[in-house]
């Protein structure tokens, strides 16, 4: 090679590298240490643009500038040996010189075209035969370590350590790293170049050769080709840049001819090709390293097997620092071994989700086929094609509004321009599915027969004669004027009397569809009139969900909890008032339709348990009917009718037969005809059912006896609710007893009925097992419902003592008797006549207390003007049951009365109870729940009632037998009640007989 071929640029040298990085490095030096570079008999050449010039020896031939160098001039071809075989190529180009060097010993030769090229390049170490510096700048790195043979780029996060790096050859004369693996990770903002302690690092690590440098930010890249293992031998500085002195660590030498070493082996490089197998990731990598290296050397192979590992950082450091060939293979085999399961699994994995993926693939491809083939045949049409196609069959035999069918006919032509995966379409067709879903015009044939709506009405619910009335009326005037009618009802009544249950029963004595929904704590107005079609998952409110559902256009709707709606997101009863007002629910417009739709044949009934908390509007709205609850005799038949024959179906328990209910002394009537229908159904049940060949007495039954006192101690609320979960406890416990006589387990008899189980449960065992009598009486009933809730009907047995007067008031539960307590303290000094009330009374009812105050003094001075009793005591006005909330005016009449009580040391009469408001002049006005208040003092035994003369109408629209027997008194002004109260007893009334003793 003559100096001719010289490189001239940075792409020619770069080009020779990226050929073959392992042989050859790009390394910049400057124009002026180029002599002293090539060393002794080197010569300095020129290039296009410097002075350039040949020589042999140490002869120089100064080039003309700009000039090509001397083509005859040998050009450094017999100089610049830096090592042993080693040579050097440089090119120019500005200040610095561009040297290609190449790694590679001697008696190596390049082939073809090439080895004219290279021989002329200066020779450098590589591998075992690269320099064998002392002392070396230390880098430590992360991770993994660097094994022998490698080529890596290593990023730089410390200028300083890059820096020294990129002038590694000024400073150190050679290009020669250490490269060191860190034990632990610095953290976060920490250079893991820089070291405080050479214990941070491995001992153990590779003497690497600085291939190219590229800056990047304050730091920078650093290429390096590693040669051969070092050990520190000590530090120099800590720096940064750390310099270390190292010793050049040799493999121990080893038998060829080993079998172990050769076994080892072949095991790695088989393993090896089952990982490249399942991993083809390490293929291209298998490929370069196999030309390279030469397997036969066991130190190479294991070097190059546990790079391909992902072990842990420690243990790739094991086999670096291992300096025995069948131990260092070992080590390899372990890891490379561990690489393949891992891999296995990676590719179960693998396989399993292609799987799958293949599977979808293949029935989705299956379908477009199955979907064209038929399509071809005509046995399918296109998607959009059947939807709109089913569209416009739903709404054939319709009659469908004209604002209704101009925006499905519009939605039609919109869905046939759209495509199928727009978003866009889905929207249009969700809107199309509800158009076309409603009931246009289609109405239920209804029930015009009112002897049969009255039979169905009966069978289910016992009493409530205003609200049958009321459906019956609803009937006849449809069947006057030939046509169904809508209407809005409301029944308000406390819990548990049947107000959503008779809904039910309406609809099916109408012949109409039911459907309920509760509004109780609904905050969002667009529950009721529907969402924005412009929302996402919008849907249009309950009503036209009612109406899809049920297919009809006058159902009838139960609207349950109206006193119950929230508000938070607008005002829900605000968006009650167009649904339910008749004079506009013919064209009702929901937001989510935006067509308007007739809900006017529609009978909407709502529940509510009060008023007060229905807005005045939507109040103004309904016809609202009142269940006051119901008083003994209507909860002893509604138990013998329909709560008994239920519980005891339930219960496994039949009704008995007409000679077993004869044989008990069961009354007939109304009550037999139930009975007896529901005993047939028992009969035929015993046959059917597993458990009819068990012996069940005749005589299990509830006396009636017993139901008057389930209901008097257990169960007075206004509804039936609690009753009939006594009742259910009732039968299970009798079906309990029966299945442990039938299997012939005796229970314990004194212990299982209970404290307070009388006399009749001192039979103990005896009684239960040979018992024939299974009734359950006034008497055991504590055996199966436990100890009574309430010990006494009235607070003050035998009469009150002076200050204490009873009241009535009205609750969401029902009627109750209320107790007014005063009492006095003289005050010492001078002054007096303050008042203190407690009782958690509301706002309303402590006015009445001042107005009672105020009036009671002003009546003590005119009855006793000599009287100072108001003067000289400090009054305190309590109202028992302190935990339950008290409101209302009511209780006027009675404050005033106890208050005078007091004040007269003289009690009021022992059979009196009153309400009333009463004004500051002395007028009693009129309050309401007078049905209920008369239950709650015939409950309590009261037989002398003083109600406001306003309330004489409501009395006497009372059944008879809740007037049979009581003394009522009607006022006007207080001075009647005065009268009344103060006077002595009458003994009128009869007690409590007419309500307690059964109806005949």
């Amino acid at each position: 090679m003559t100096s001719s071929s010289v490189l001239h640029s940075l792409s020619d040298a770069s080009r020779i590298c990226l050929r073959d990085p392992l042989h050859y490095q790009v390394v910049h030096v400057p124009v002026r240490s180029v002599a002293s570079w090539w060393g002794k008999g080197n010569t300095e050449g020129g290039g296009e643009n410097g002075g350039g010039g040949t020589g042999k020896g140490d002869k120089k031939k100064k080039g003309g500038g700009g000039e090509k160098p001397d083509a005859s001039a040998p050009g450094g071809e017999e100089g610049g040996h830096v090592g042993s075989g080693d040579r050097g190529r440089q090119s120019t180009g500005g200040g610095d010189r561009v040297v290609v060097v190449e790694n590679r010993t001697k008696g190596s030769h390049s082939s073809g075209a090439e080895a004219s090229t290279l021989d002329a390049v200066a020779k450098v170490g590589a591998g075992e035969n690269a320099p064998r510096h002392p002392h070396v700048l230390a880098l430590p790195i992360m991770r993994r370590p660097f094994f022998p043979g490698l080529v890596q780029a290593v990023n730089i996060t410390s200028p300083k350590v890059f820096e020294a790096i990129s002038s590694i050859k000024n400073d150190y004369g050679h290009y020669y790293v250490g490269t060191f693996l860190r034990k632990e990770d610095p953290g976060e903002g920490s250079p893991p170049e820089v070291i405080t302690d050479l214990s941070q690092i491995y001992q153990t690590g590779t003497l690497a050769q600085v291939q190219n440098t590229i800056p990047l930010g304050m730091g920078g890249q650093v290429v390096l080709v590693s040669h051969r293992r070092i050990k520190i031998d000590g530090s120099i500085a800590l720096g940064p840049p750390l310099r270390v002195k190292v010793s050049h660590l040799e493999g121990r030498a080893y038998d060829p001819d080993s079998t172990l070493i050769k076994a080892y082996s072949n095991e790695v490089v088989s393993t090896v090709r089952e990982l490249v197998k399942v991993n083809p990731l390490f293929k291209e990598h298998f490929n370069f390293y196999t030309q390279k290296i030469d397997i036969v050397d066991p130190f190479r192979l294991a070097d190059f097997a546990a790079t391909l590992s992902t072990a842990e950082g420690k243990e790739l450091q094991e086999v670096l620092e291992e300096l025995d060939a069948e131990k260092r293979l070992n080590k390899a085999l372990i890891l490379i071994k561990k690489e393949l399961e891992l891999g296995k699994i990676q590719q179960e994995i693998q396989q399993q989700v292609e799987a799958k993926i293949s599977q979808k693939q293949r029935e989705y491809f299956l379908m477009e086929q199955l979907k064209y083939i038929k399509k071809e045949l005509g046995m399918e049409k296109d998607d959009k094609e059947a939807l709109l196609t089913k569209f416009r069959e739903r709404i054939k035999t319709l009659q469908v509004p004209k604002l209704a069918q101009a925006a499905i006919d519009e939605e039609l032509e919109k869905l046939e321009s759209l495509e199928k995966n727009s978003s866009e379409f889905n929207v249009t067709r969700n809107y199309l599915e509800w158009l076309t879903s409603l009931p246009w015009g289609v109405t239920s044939e209804e029930n015009f027969d009112l002897k049969r709506a009255k039979v169905i009405l009966d069978e289910d619910h016992y009493g409530l004669q205003d609200i049958k009335n009321r459906i019956l009326e609803f009937m006849a005037v449809s069947k006057l004027k030939g046509s169904t009618q809508g209407k809005i009802l409301c029944f308000v009544g406390p819990p548990g009397v049947g107000k959503t249950s008779i809904g039910k029963s309406i609809a099916r004595a109408l012949g109409r569809a039911f459907h309920r929904f509760s509004v109780g704590g609904l905050y969002d107005v667009a529950e009721i009139k529907g969402h924005r079609r412009t929302y996402v998952g919008a849907m249009p409110g309950k009503i036209i969900q009612c109406l899809k559902t049920v297919q009809t256009s006058n159902p009838l709707v139960l609207i349950d909890e109206v006193d119950k709606l929230g508000r938070d997101r607008g005002d829900p009863a605000s968006a009650l008032l167009e649904l339910l007002d008749p004079n506009q629910n013919e064209s009702f417009i929901d937001h989510y339709l935006d067509v308007p739709v007739d809900v006017s044949k529609v009978l909407f009934i709502c529940t509510a348990n009060l008023i007060d908390t229905i807005p005045g509007p939507l109040l103004d709205r309904m016809e609202v009917i009142r269940l006051s609850g119901y008083d003994l005799p209507e909860k002893v038949a509604i138990a013998q009718q329909y709560l008994i024959p239920k519980a005891r179906e339930e219960a496994g328990i039949p009704m008995p037969s007409i000679e077993g209910r004869e044989e008990a002394g069961l009354e007939g009537g109304k009550e037999g005809h139930v009975e007896t229908k529901e005993g047939e159904g028992g009969e035929e049940a015993m046959e059917k059912k597993p458990h009819s060949a068990m012996d069940i007495p005749e005589n299990v039954r509830i006396t009636e006896g017993a139901i008057d006192s389930l209901i008097r101690w257990y169960c007075r609320e206004a509804g039936v609710r609690n009753l009939e979960k006594h009742i259910e406890k009732i039968c299970r416990k009798l079906a309990h007893e029966v299945v442990q006589k039938a299997e012939g387990v005796e229970p314990k008899g004194a212990d299982e009925l209970g404290p307070g189980g009388g006399e009749e449960s001192g039979q103990g065992e005896e009684d239960v097992a040979t018992r024939e009598d299974w009734s359950v009486t006034e008497k055991n009933l504590e055996k199966y419902v436990g100890k009574r809730v309430f010990t006494s009907d009235r607070l003050y047995e035998g009469g009150a003592p002076p200050g204490v007067v009873m009241g009535l008031s009205w609750t969401a539960m029902g009627g109750a008797s209320l107790y007014i307590e005063v009492q006095s303290v003289r005050h010492k000094s001078s002054g007096g006549g303050t008042l203190t009330s407690t009782g958690q009374m509301g706002s309303v009812m402590e006015e009445s207390t001042r107005i009672a105050h105020t009036f009671a003094r002003r009546k003590l001075e005119d009855f006793q003007a000599d009287n100072a009793f108001f003067d000289t005591h400090d009054l305190h006005m309590h109202v028992p049951e302190g935990s339950i909330p008290k409101e209302g005016p009511s209780a006027g009449v009675t404050m005033t009365t106890a208050l005078l009580s007091l004040a007269l040391n003289r009690s009021v009469r022992a059979d009196v109870a009153m309400t009333g408001e009463i004004s500051l002049t002395g007028k009693v006005l009129p309050v309401g729940g007078i049905k209920e208040k008369t239950i709650a003092a015939r409950r309590s035994g009261v037989t002398c009632l003083i109600f406001p003369h306003g309330n004489k109408k409501d009395f006497e629209e009372l059944p008879g037998y809740l007037k049979e027997g009581l003394e009522v008194h009607f006022a006007t002004v207080y001075n009647d009640v005065f009268d009344c109260a103060f006077a002595e007893e009458s003994g009128g009334g009869g007690g409590s007989g007419g309500f307690l003793a059964p109806k005949e």
